[in-house]
């Protein structure tokens, strides 16, 4: 561990750092300053392609150099910006001066106050951090997603045959089989997935109180809201929201993070399942050498990447709660508030890909023991009695319900035996007793 990692104050930039850290190029304050860079470089470009009259002879063929600008930014370009900022105590302005001395550098200088034209520093901020979100959940989020779908997804289907002893009330209940199990779970994910792709990643751009103002009354013949939408949406890829107050409204930010949430809480179910199972000894776990489980019980495997799985997606889930529930609210039109809390939207995301990486190495680790299966299923025949007297109903018999009761409703032990036993004393036919008499808790697992 670097002398950095364990300087951390964060888990997240210390002891897990090596699990997330391709996060680091969307949500850094690198990040956020190249985006930002990103969003200024390609606006003015967008004001010579419309073109404004001052910019209709700006030379095309410089387009490229100024893209190489944020697509070649580097950490000394960053810490120049952040040596500007500290003398305008202004984290935009800071990048809009940077850009202005790479036009000086570039023989533009007569250009360079179309740079952040007519702007606010939330239509940047509001482009630049939706942009990053939506680049680092399509290109890590989704990626990690779909590892601990497409793997639970093969376990149902290598499960599928597998009966299971259900408990509901943590009681013995009709039995199931383990891949149906998994698949509950699989098709909670998708779904919860399919919502969550949906939701569009929206971005604000209109000036200082959304209205373009500055833009109409400099050229007042120009269709500003078409210009726009234009933009961000044919540009940057995102949906542009208008009207607006100075900021993003964040209600599509807010049903992302969600939508996120309860992923998460899905996984932590299955995180407590799982974990269940492993105590029940359904699963062992494999072993690997010079791992300890316990620092004084040599003997211990724990379960401890659902543990830890949990854990994160908890605190995952606590963060994006609040960033879905204080980021649409803000007096009149802005305040703050949401400036330092977007810079935190990495921080759940980080969580998050922790969490989906310790259930999918959880996941690995687990190894059926079917004798625990059956001999669970054998030492539970008490689960068939929903089978006889639903059966029995079916043939007109009296009071089924009830007779089953007083067979099962005691503390002697129900065996096959006394199940066979017991079908023998019924008044139906020897037909009906064989079918019965086929019932078994390991058989007797639905559809």
């Amino acid at each position: 561990m670097s002398p950095s990692s364990l300087h951390a104050i964060s888990p997240i930039d210390g002891r897990y750092r090596n699990k997330v850290s391709e996060l680091a190029s969307y949500f850094s304050e690198e990040a956020l300053i190249r985006y930002r860079v990103m969003v200024e470089i390609e606006y003015f470009i967008e004001l010579c392609k419309h073109p404004l009259p001052q910019l209709s002879e700006f030379d095309v063929s410089l387009f490229d150099q100024l893209k190489a600008i944020y697509l070649g930014f580097s950490t000394e370009d960053a810490l120049k910006i952040k040596d500007i900022e500290n003398t305008t105590n202004h984290d935009v302005k800071a990048v809009e001066y940077f850009i202005k001395e790479k036009f000086d550098a570039l023989g533009i200088s007569k250009y360079k106050e179309f740079i952040h034209f007519g702007l606010t520093s939330q239509d940047i901020n509001n482009t630049a951090i939706p942009l990053s979100i939506q680049e680092g959940v399509k290109d890590i989020y989704f990626t990690e997603f779909v590892l601990v779908l497409n793997y639970l997804t093969q376990l149902s289907v290598d499960w599928a045959k597998v009966p299971m002893l259900a408990r509901t009330h943590g009681q013995p209940a009709s039995p199931t089989r383990l891949g149906k199990e998994i698949e509950v779970f699989v098709t909670r994910l998708q779904e919860q997935f399919a919502l969550l792709k949906d939701i569009p990643i929206a971005a604000k751009f209109g000036g200082a109180t959304g209205n373009f103002n500055a833009h109409k009354v400099a050229y007042p013949d120009i269709d500003w809201k078409a210009f726009g939408t234009n933009f961000v949406e044919n540009n940057l890829g995102l949906k542009h929201s208008f009207p607006t107050t100075q900021i993003e409204h964040y209600d599509h930010l807010a049903a992302l993070f969600d939508a996120m949430k309860r992923i998460n809480t899905i996984i932590i179910d299955l995180n407590r399942d799982l974990w269940t199972y492993v105590s029940m000894d359904y699963f062992k776990q494999k072993i690997n050498p010079g791992e300890v489980g316990s620092s004084a019980m040599p003997h211990k495997v724990n379960p401890i990447d659902f543990e830890n799985s949990e854990g994160n997606l908890g605190i995952a889930n606590a963060l994006f709660e609040h960033l879905s529930s204080k980021l649409p609210i803000s007096r009149l039109q802005r305040d703050l508030t949401d400036s330092t809390v977007l810079r935190n939207v990495g921080v759940p995301l980080a969580h998050t890909i922790i969490g989906f990486k310790s259930t999918l190495k959880g996941l690995t680790k687990l190894l059926l023991n079917e004798t625990k299966f059956a001999e669970d299923l054998e030492n539970n025949w008490a689960v068939v009695a929903e089978a006889i007297q639903t059966v029995l109903r079916r043939e007109g018999y009296p009071n089924p319900y009830e007779a089953l009761k007083g067979l099962t409703r005691t503390n002697e032990k129900i065996t096959q035996k006394s199940i066979s036993d017991f079908i023998m004393t019924l008044n139906v036919s020897d037909v009906v007793k064989a079918e019965l008499k086929q019932i078994s808790p390991s058989n007797y697992t639905g559809i």
